[in-house]
């Protein structure tokens, strides 16, 4: 497996890319899990918490515009079916 691109979620543009890119992360970590700086579910969902809370201020950082309206419930209601989704 090929580590992730610098900017992989660049090329997300549909739900098709997004299932390919999740898809893409949860082989990486089966290969290469261990190098990956949140290893554990409860530090991998602490981190995406925190950066969620601070991506106004990263995106300003790298001169990008912070999409105005991106779908965070689409996204909360697929972290929490996750939960049960088998």
């Amino acid at each position: 497996m090929l580590p992730l691109p610098p900017n992989p979620e660049d090329a997300v543009t549909s739900r098709e890319n997004l299932v390919a890119f999740i898809a893409h992360l949860r082989d990486d970590f089966a290969e290469r899990g261990e190098q990956w700086e949140n290893p554990t579910l409860d530090c991998f969902l602490e981190a995406l918490a925190a950066w969620i809370d601070a991506s106004p201020f990263l995106y300003k950082n790298f001169q990008r515009e912070m999409p105005p309206h991106g779908d965070w419930a689409f996204f909360a209601r697929a972290l929490g079916a996750a939960v049960v989704y088998a």
